[in-house]
């Protein structure tokens, strides 16, 4: 009998493993194209605090971490950066370009108002609205969601149903508008123009908090109705 070919691995949709980090409960996600293999790449989205959990998974999964993508540069995003590049020291740092000064900045990324000064390097490359990023075959759009901080984003993979929101869109609320660089119309427009855009049935994976959909939001999201 001849030896069975083994059947190539699905990469056709995004797999999200969610981890709660650090005092403000901040979702981390480690993504990869179909199921986590040994080999594989993956991404990291945010950094919170205390991720020694989140490396030991994608270590003991044996996944490649290919980047550290940061939907936004607040303390409770970007805590654990320093970690995740020591753990991963081949993955690149991606930010948004109007948040690229606060990796190094500890009172525009709010860290030093609390006594809790975090700084991290310079990110490798800098995020635009519509920038196209690749993960093993997949295509995730960045979609600028300004409001909460300047250079909110969020990342959507079409094929998947899926977006990361960050701090823009949670279930039942929306990020803080009471921050430094923070404004609620512009976070109110940003939602409605590149979140509530995308089909209802849009998985949406907050910054904090349980999954959600685009369409429940907007049906019921009490600061920003669809």
């Amino acid at each position: 009998m001849p030896a069975r070919v083994p059947e190539e691995p699905d990469r056709s949709t995004a797999r999200l493993e969610r981890h709660v980090l650090g005092p403000w409960e901040t979702n981390c996600y480690v993504v990869t194209a179909g199921a986590p293999a040994p080999g594989r790449p993956c991404w990291v989205v945010d950094a919170g605090f205390e991720p020694e959990a989140l490396v030991a998974s994608v270590r003991r999964a044996g996944l490649r971490p290919a980047a550290l993508v940061l939907t936004h540069c607040h303390l409770d995003h970007i805590a654990g950066v320093n970690a995740v590049l020591g753990a991963f020291p081949d993955a690149m740092l991606l930010v948004h370009r109007d948040e690229r000064d606060w990796l190094t900045d500890a009172e525009a990324n709010l860290s030093a108002l609390i006594g809790m000064p975090v700084t991290a390097r310079a990110a490798d490359r800098l995020l635009d609205e519509g920038d196209r990023l690749t993960l093993d075959g997949l295509e995730f759009e960045v979609r600028h969601v300004p409001g909460h901080s300047p250079g909110s984003i969020a990342l959507y993979q079409a094929e998947s149903g899926a977006v990361i929101s960050g701090d823009a869109l949670f279930a039942g609320s929306i990020g803080r508008t009471d921050f430094p660089g923070s404004d609620f119309e512009t976070l109110d427009r940003s939602i409605r123009a590149r979140l509530y855009t995308l089909p209802d049935e849009t998985r949406v994976y907050p910054g904090h908090g349980p999954e959600t959909t685009i369409g429940r939001e907007k049906r019921g999201n009490p600061f920003v109705r669809g």
